[in-house]
């Protein structure tokens, strides 16, 4: 559970596989790494507005909760084969940590949850699990109520598809007026290239004849 949560063992694995997608990856792969990463900038910020305004106490700051936390090492991601420390929350813990509500380990993951769906639906949705293992870390290790977890869910979703609504929105006008030749490609951000739009395949169907419709044009529809 503390291993979840700690953010500094993974993050040189995500920004690994950032680079790698903007450096090999094609449009869509490109798409989805800086669409993200505009987005998690921004909700970052807006979570931390909100905490502010909301100022929720955590558990650990109210009462006495069992405390999981990482031994210190060199580079983090050592410190999975050293025993963790566990002990209980006191008076020294009240000032340690930042508000309650939302969570900003929730949010991020609800956001990478979403955007991994959208432009990865085969295999994208799977990213749900990590983001739900994540937050029942939080509930575990004393960081949030569970109320916290649970409408940051929520809050985080619906960022990102506001957020993501608005790149796509955004890519519709800008390309299609500054950069036609690759907007005739990539029409949208979540769809590799313009023969997988279903659209397309349409148009296609209606150059053929009326018995290619009945029989074998009917496959392009699927």
């Amino acid at each position: 559970m503390a291993a979840l949560s700690d953010g500094e063992i993974w993050k040189p694995f995500f920004i690994a596989i950032g680079a790698s997608a903007l450096f090999f990856g094609r449009f869509r792969a490109r798409a989805f790494v800086i669409c993200l990463a505009i987005a998690l900038l921004i909700t970052t910020q807006l979570t931390g507005l909100l905490k502010l305004a909301v100022d929720r106490h955590r558990p650990k700051q109210v009462e006495s909760v069992r405390m999981v936390q990482l031994q210190k090492a060199r580079p983090k991601l050592l410190a999975l084969f050293r025993k963790p420390i566990i002990r209980f929350s006191g008076s020294s813990d009240r000032n340690r940590s930042g508000p309650s509500f939302p969570s900003g380990h929730m949010a991020t993951n609800s956001v990478i949850a979403v955007f991994c769906t959208l432009f990865y639906r085969r295999r994208g949705w799977l990213y749900w699990f990590v983001a739900v293992a994540v937050g029942y870390s939080r509930i575990y290790l004393g960081a949030h109520w569970p109320s916290d977890v649970i409408a940051t869910l929520f809050l985080g979703t619906g960022e990102a598809l506001l957020l993501l609504g608005l790149f796509e929105l955004i890519w519709r006008s800008a390309a299609r007026k500054w950069m036609p030749e690759l907007f005739a490609r990539h029409p949208s951000l979540m769809v590799g290239h313009a023969s997988s739009l279903p659209s397309l395949n349409v148009q296609a169907c209606r150059g053929t004849s009326p018995s290619e419709r009945r029989t074998g044009g009917s496959r392009y529809l699927l």
